[in-house]
């Protein structure tokens, strides 16, 4: 049973930064893409980043140059460094763990950015 668990999200200012954190247990983890989706309200759900087994990343158009994505597969862990909070970048942040068909989700993290 593949578990995904969040962590790290809060209120910041903007111009802060956040780290999230992503834990995994359960399965292959080296084997599989990692991803950090966010969902604001209203709104889709979209990709922020993500980071391929093989060690490539891909990030949506808002978060280059601000976020960076990275995993340790020894721990089973991913992260997402987000700098230069702006207001819209408040969201749940979600994990999401992937290899062709089997898909995992995480709960969330909630990420306000407000002064």
């Amino acid at each position: 049973q593949v578990q995904l668990m969040e962590s790290g999200g809060g209120l910041v200012q903007p111009g802060g930064s956040l780290r999230l954190s992503c834990a995994a247990s359960g399965s292959i983890f080296s084997l599989y893409t990692m991803g950090w989706y966010r969902q604001a309200p209203g709104k889709q759900r979209e990709l922020v980043a993500s980071a391929t087994s093989g060690g490539s990343t891909n990030y949506a158009d808002s978060a280059k140059g601000r976020f960076t994505i990275s995993r340790d597969n020894a721990k089973k862990m991913v992260y997402l460094q987000m700098n230069s909070l702006k207001p819209e970048d408040t969201a749940v942040y979600y994990c999401k763990m992937s290899r062709g068909f089997n898909i995992y989700w995480g709960q969330g993290t909630q990420v306000t950015v407000s002064s």
